[in-house]
């Protein structure tokens, strides 16, 4: 499930510096290493054009975009959804439902080229990928278009507080923020690359082979002693090095592919709860119950119920 930022709210009004093109509202806020920008629109508009300097990481906040990037197909832009410009790389933008009571806003960081060449350095240095021939980067255009993680989420939560605060350290405090949020990024991107598309590096990455045995076998017990075998590596190395390449523990990820799992089987009209619990992998329906009401904000039957077509 994509998770949204959301502003704190004491963010002033949205109306400080007009675009060119008198459709965009633009607070900027600038540090050292980023400008941090948000914009809100309040009436319907096509092909909007926009440029930022640097490299840019923006996230949808409230209602939608369509957008227009050079070299892709357009594809809507949904709150809970993140999107990397290129380095003064245009934007075309159309705003097809805005409105005063329904504006459109959008948060765009733009960084500095020395402030990712700096933190893609020192992971690359210091905190190596598994694999030494995928060194640490910005994904290419393909994945561009993320869903957010809840830790990229939170990060960009703190970035805008951070950008907003008087405090003297501030740029310090932002710089270090920053370098969080780039991580997270490259985390987020390896994330999309290697669980969505695990069959294109069975031969290349040794995580693609456990996503696969882990997709393939969720039903059944997966400790960690034998994904670990799997990658071939020690039961520490692999849970450390998992961790840094994706953001979440190898229990973590399970956890997610299961109640995922759960959602797909719930939308069956004939399956119970019960049977939706141990076909997912889990063994104790009270806990299923719980958890899935913690992440979804709903019990699996009530989800069922919103969920299962009509006969």
């Amino acid at each position: 499930m994509p998770t949204r930022v959301h502003l704190p709210a004491a963010v002033p009004p949205l109306a400080l510096e007009r675009l060119h093109s008198l459709v965009e509202n633009r607070t900027v806020f600038a540090l050292e290493a980023f400008e941090l920008n948000i914009f809100e629109t309040h009436r319907p508009a096509l092909r909007v054009p926009l440029r930022l300097e640097g490299l840019a990481l923006t996230t949808m906040l409230r209602g939608k975009k369509v957008m227009h990037l050079p070299g892709r197909p357009a594809f809507d832009y949904l709150p809970g959804e993140s999107v990397v410009v290129g380095e003064d790389e245009l934007m075309e933008i159309d705003f097809p439902d805005a409105c005063l009571c329904q504006p459109t806003q959008c948060l765009a960081v733009a960084i500095a080229p020395d402030s990712i060449r700096q933190t893609i350095d020192l992971l690359n240095e210091h905190y190596p990928r598994l694999e030494a021939h995928q060194p640490w980067a910005l994904a290419g255009p393909e994945h561009a278009h993320l869903t957010n993680t809840p830790e990229l989420t939170s990060t960009l939560e703190r970035l805008v507080a951070v950008s907003r605060t008087t405090d003297a350290a501030k740029d310090v405090l932002a710089g270090f923020t920053l370098q969080e949020l780039l991580v997270r990024l490259m985390q987020t991107q390896a994330r999309q690359l290697l669980f969505q598309d695990y069959t294109k590096h069975l031969t290349t990455h040794r995580f693609a082979a456990v996503v696969q045995y882990i997709k393939q076998h969720l039903a059944e017990p997966l400790p960690v002693e034998k994904l670990s075998a799997v990658a071939c590596m020690s039961k520490a190395t692999f849970f450390r090095l998992f961790k840094r390449e994706f953001g979440l523990t190898p229990v973590e990820y399970i956890v997610r592919e299961r109640l995922a799992e759960a959602k797909r089987l719930l939308c069956h009209p004939l399956a119970t709860v019960a049977e939706v619990c141990l076909r997912a992998g889990f063994n104790n329906l009270s806990y299923f119950q719980a958890l899935f009401k913690k992440c979804e904000g709903l019990t699996p039957g009530a989800y069922k119920k919103q969920h299962t077509p009509l006969r």
